[in-house]
């Protein structure tokens, strides 16, 4: 097989460089190592930033989001059971996140690439990269019980952290920059209405907790955990019960309760890999990034790194110029550094570790008043949270 620009991963980022490589007249074919069940129920991050919203209305992939995708206007913050809101338009000229699952982002970016796109192969399991240093890399690939190769102009590993893609990045040229957190977030999504009409963000004494949602009808809660729990050791009444203690307010608030349908347990991470491109091999997403999720920010990372890519590989079918492909991996990690120091502010604001202390808890306390007092604090985070430019 043969193409311009071999994609190794089907998940948000590759199906949408894929989607923006077709309107750009360039071809591309996507290989993915799990069935297209897997991919659509993947669950991940839920909160799309103003820029990925206008940027999947613009590829044509908005239609169902602006239907069915829940537009907030704001977040709480809860500290000493008090309550805060940040009002995100007032404070960035009108910007807004949706509320729309990662699972229902790539269900559209599928549907479109089968109808329209090049191809897109499920159960094709990228064996490596080879060649990324010269004219025509390869992939080679197993698809369906026999061996095959995918020969390309350029390769974008799309295939998150554990894929084949960054491997093919020599020990010499790879530069690595991670923290690991002490906590770790259980996950639930509840067969109940959510008992709030935007998120809320509560820090407590007793540890962190997210209110958030799925749809009108199904809530998505978070606690903080120590790492390495495991979801089975949390009972579901066990739940709802330290759930309703980290976001007690001192008002008639009240947290709804409703069945358990799902529980997990995500570790907290902050990774970078530098560069971001080696030789022919670009990679997006969790292949070269990941943040804590108290920022929101992991979806719409992968976002800005492939539409800054399709931009310069556009460019350079268009102007046989290079310049912006050689600037891709500096053009990523300005936008990507900015989104770790912000994921690291949320996660410290809000978290408890193990190793706090009370001068530790007064420094939170005094940080959250600070932002709850203070325009130029507030819109700092609402800027942030919004999303920072593209490219």
């Amino acid at each position: 097989m043969r193409t311009t620009v071999g994609i190794i991963g089907a998940g948000p980022a590759g199906l949408l460089l894929a989607r923006l490589l077709h309107r750009a007249g360039i071809e591309s074919v996507v290989l993915e190592g799990r069935d297209r069940a897997y991919v659509e129920r993947r669950q991940r991050a839920g909160i799309l930033e103003q820029g990925t919203v206008d940027v999947l209305r613009a590829a044509g992939a908005g239609e169902r989001m602006d239907r069915e995708g829940l537009r907030h206007d704001g977040i709480e913050l809860r500290f000493g059971r008090r309550r805060h809101r940040v009002d995100f338009p007032g404070l960035t000229g009108g910007r807004s996140v949706t509320v729309y699952a990662q699972t229902e982002v790539c269900k559209d970016l599928i549907a479109l690439q089968l109808k329209e796109g090049g191809p897109l192969l499920f159960e094709a399991e990228a064996l490596g990269v080879e060649g990324a240093e010269g004219d025509r890399p390869r992939i080679p690939f197993r698809h369906q019980g026999r061996e095959d190769v995918l020969e390309c102009e350029y390769v974008v590993g799309c295939d998150g952290f554990w894929g084949v893609a960054r491997k093919a990045v020599p020990a010499g040229v790879s530069r690595v920059f991670e923290r690991s957190y002490p906590y770790a977030w259980l996950g639930v999504l509840a067969d109940v209405a959510p008992s709030h009409d935007e998120l809320v963000y509560a820090r407590h004494e007793r540890g962190f907790a997210l209110l958030s949602m799925r749809s009108p009808a199904v809530s998505r809660l978070y606690l903080q955990v120590p790492a390495g729990t495991e979801a089975g050791q949390w009972g579901d009444e066990e739940i709802w019960d330290e759930l309703e203690r980290r976001l007690e307010t001192d008002d008639d608030w009240r947290l709804e309760r409703g069945p358990l349908t799902q529980k997990s347990v995500t570790p907290m991470r902050s990774f970078v890999h530098e560069p971001m491109r080696h030789g022919r091999l670009f990679l997006a997403g969790d292949a070269a990034h990941i943040v804590p999720p108290t920022g929101a920010k992991g979806l719409n990372l992968a976002v800005g790194d492939v539409v800054t890519l399709a931009r310069a590989l556009a460019h350079e079918r268009q102007t046989g110029s290079p310049e912006l492909l050689d600037a891709y991996s500096a053009t990523c990690l300005r936008r990507v550094w900015q989104a770790e120091r912000f994921s690291y502010d949320m996660t410290t604001l809000l978290h408890r570790a193990p190793d706090d202390t009370p001068f530790d808890a007064r420094l939170q306390l005094a940080r959250l008043e600070r932002i709850a007092s203070s325009r130029a604090a507030e819109t700092d985070l609402a800027e942030a949270y919004t999303g920072f430019p593209l490219g």
